[in-house]
């Protein structure tokens, strides 16, 4: 079993592949393919925390720094796939086919936004910490009892590596040698916690070590060493071999979420400084740059797709029909228990609505 763990990296942070076979394996296509889908989540998600500030969406998680993670590793799945996000990997859901309405209307308190369009088997996103992992398990093994060649992957952040759903859930994937991919997004914090007050552990691929699978280390903000490895750990499990953990090591810019002040436990300069050496998107600039195919105006029209796409999304969410009051009430059981109701009761005399 592997004892080391060192950051796997293709492209450098001046867009650099130094190693000519896995220069090979990228076609210009591929890498535009990954550069738009970057542009727009990217855009997505600097909208997004626009529309929070403006107060026409709730508190919402924001992942810029993070798109070669998601990007790289929802591209290497097959349509037929599983995914289950946290609430920080609507980038990953957005580039896997989630409906980018449904999206926004999750960020807006609708039950709808947990919806995937017809034949997506996305997950509703993950909010209490590590809770997906053994989810992702199950439907894994149930996928592999099926004898089906479907595999899952599971998105967490280095946080959640300290709860014990995480542990349960690593452990019954590798004993039952379910298909499933665990995805985690080391950037540096757990809410306000830096990974070194965490944990002892040097890494977190290492933690794979305790339940006999591989673990994996990998370059979160190039895109192309996400997407080989996680094609590798896909590969492996199609095959009956059981599960994998991927460490991607990247960096959130931004805060937590919304609600959030980073600059309470993060020196900011810090990612201001990441932004010009590290940010994935800019790497692979220099990549595309560095080949002779990156086009001022093609760049344009990728992001004025996006932002034209983004547009109609938000309008789309803005003019869905107003949510039912007491839709959060009447689904919590099926049969109403009289606190139920007596809370339904009082919320909706609160609000003016009645009974």
């Amino acid at each position: 079993m592997k004892t080391k763990f060192p950051l796997i990296q293709i492209m450098d942070e001046q867009g650099n592949v130094a190693e000519p076979s896995e220069r090979e394996k990228i076609s210009q296509d591929l890498a535009l393919t990954f550069y738009k889908q970057m542009i727009r989540i990217r855009l997505f998600d600097r909208k997004a925390v626009s529309l929070q500030r403006q107060g026409r969406i709730g508190t919402y998680a924001p992942f810029e720094g993070q798109e070669a993670a998601q990007v790289g590793s929802a591209l290497a799945l097959k349509e037929d796939d599983w995914l289950f996000p946290t609430y920080r990997d609507h980038g990953a859901a957005f580039v896997f086919g989630h409906s980018l309405r449904n999206i926004l209307l999750f960020w807006n308190g609708r039950n709808e936004g947990c919806v995937p369009p017809d034949g997506k088997k996305i997950f509703p996103p993950g909010i209490p910490i590590a809770t997906q992992i053994p989810h992702a398990a199950g439907a894994a093994l149930a996928e592999k009892m099926k004898g089906s060649s479907c595999a899952a992957i599971a998105y967490f952040g280095d946080g959640a590596t300290s709860e014990g759903d995480f542990h349960e859930g690593l452990n019954f994937a590798s004993v039952m040698k379910a298909p499933v991919v665990f995805f985690n997004q080391n950037n540096g914090y757990a809410i306000s916690v830096p990974i070194e007050k965490q944990m002892n552990s040097e890494t977190i691929a290492q933690k794979a070590i305790a339940y006999g699978i591989p673990g994996v280390r990998v370059d979160g903000n190039d895109v192309f060493a996400v997407y080989s490895e996680t094609l590798k750990a896909l590969a492996r499990a199609r095959k009956g071999e059981g599960p994998t953990l991927i460490e991607a090591v990247t960096w959130r810019y931004g805060a937590h979420t919304t609600a959030d002040d980073p600059t309470k436990y993060r020196d900011q300069s810090e990612s201001h400084a990441k932004r010009e050496t590290i940010d994935p998107i800019l790497r692979l600039e220099r990549f595309l740059k560095n080949e002779g195919v990156f086009n001022d105006k093609l760049m344009k029209a990728f992001e004025e797709d996006a932002a034209a796409e983004i547009d109609k999304a938000v309008e789309e969410m803005e003019h869905y029909p107003p949510a039912n009051p007491a839709d959060i009430f009447d689904y919590v059981f099926e049969k109403s228990v009289w606190p139920i109701e007596k809370q339904k009761r009082d919320y909706l005399q609160l609000i003016g609505g009645g009974m």
